[in-house]
């Protein structure tokens, strides 16, 4: 089974127009609410490989209500915490480029976060806890260290998707994947990178440091993937790009749900470079159809 947390969902409130102005009244022809948050995103392409997974983190208010509505529709296995404060909205605003406004979030109570380790609890060996995006205000990162922690006691395996501090203290514990872009790669060393060769040598300091997989994305130029015997580069896949909302975390959905079915790296990296641009190149998360007509597209090379 694989555990995806969002400890810190939202309700997108997504706004489509042609341009803004700032200052003025602007009509906005196209409106939707949509369920937001790194680890539905991931359950979504998961539910889409046909990957099992279960899906915990914290909902509440009317807003929550909203939400939750929309995880049945997606048919995402629900075992959020309920909390009395209330889920959090964030404004997207398409308009030519993308703006997002995003909400700190609510304020977990110490006997709601209890309840959130109870729904954890059923974790086993074999299986792995997908940690991805950020943490309400009253959470600190020893939440996700605590995570970790649980996830080790049993045996099972975590992937984490953050940037920063939080990724460096994770290494140690030799997360199944970790996959910064090729920006957050260069902050976490404070530098830049001159050469593509630069860009690898830094991702396998991070397998140096403990990761298992370490996946580097790179928008347009594609990705790479990196593990103890080899590098592997694959060209992005043509197409239109709509949406970078979530192209992140289905590439990481693809690559940790097809892991675990087949514990073939270079197949997994297949999975996440097609799920993560069939996001891309569509309005929402993808559909398995879209995700299907890549994959033939991928064309992965072994770097010496």
């Amino acid at each position: 089974m694989i555990y995806t947390i969002t400890a810190n969902p939202a309700i997108d409130y997504v706004l489509h127009l042609d341009q803004m102005t700032l200052g003025v009244v602007n009509r906005v022809p196209q409106a939707d609410l949509l369920a937001g948050g790194k680890g539905i995103n991931v359950s979504q392409i998961l539910n889409q490989l046909q990957v099992a997974n279960t899906a915990l983190g914290f909902v509440g208010g009317e807003v929550g209500k909203i939400l939750e509505k929309q995880l049945v529709a997606k048919h995402i296995n629900d075992h959020f915490t309920r909390i009395a404060n209330q889920t959090r909205i964030n404004v997207k605003i398409k308009a030519g480029e993308e703006t997002e406004l995003n909400a700190a979030g609510p304020h977990i109570t110490d006997a709601e976060k209890a309840s959130f380790f109870n729904e954890l609890a059923a974790i086993q060996q074999g299986d792995v806890v997908i940690i991805s995006g950020s943490l309400p205000a009253s959470l600190d990162k020893d939440f996700y260290n605590e995570i970790i922690a649980r996830v080790q006691q049993v045996g099972a395996d975590f992937a984490i998707d953050t940037t920063g501090e939080q990724l460096q203290e994770s290494l140690p514990k030799h997360p199944l994947v970790v996959k910064p872009n090729h920006h957050e790669l260069a902050d976490l060393f404070h530098t830049t990178f001159k050469s593509d060769a630069d860009l690898i040598a830094h991702g396998q300091e991070l397998l140096a440091q403990g990761a298992q997989h370490v996946l580097v994305s790179m928008a347009g130029a594609g990705a790479y993937l990196i593990t103890t015997d080899h590098v592997y580069h694959s060209a992005a896949p043509k197409g239109v790009v709509k949406n970078s909302v979530g192209a992140g975390d289905s590439m990481l959905a693809g690559f940790v749900g097809t892991y675990t079915q087949h514990h073939d790296p270079v197949e997994a990296f297949r999975y996440g470079l097609a799920c993560g641009s069939a996001t891309a190149f569509s309005e929402d998360i993808a559909v398995r159809s879209a995700i299907d007509a890549l994959l033939p597209t991928i064309q992965i090379t072994t770097i010496n």
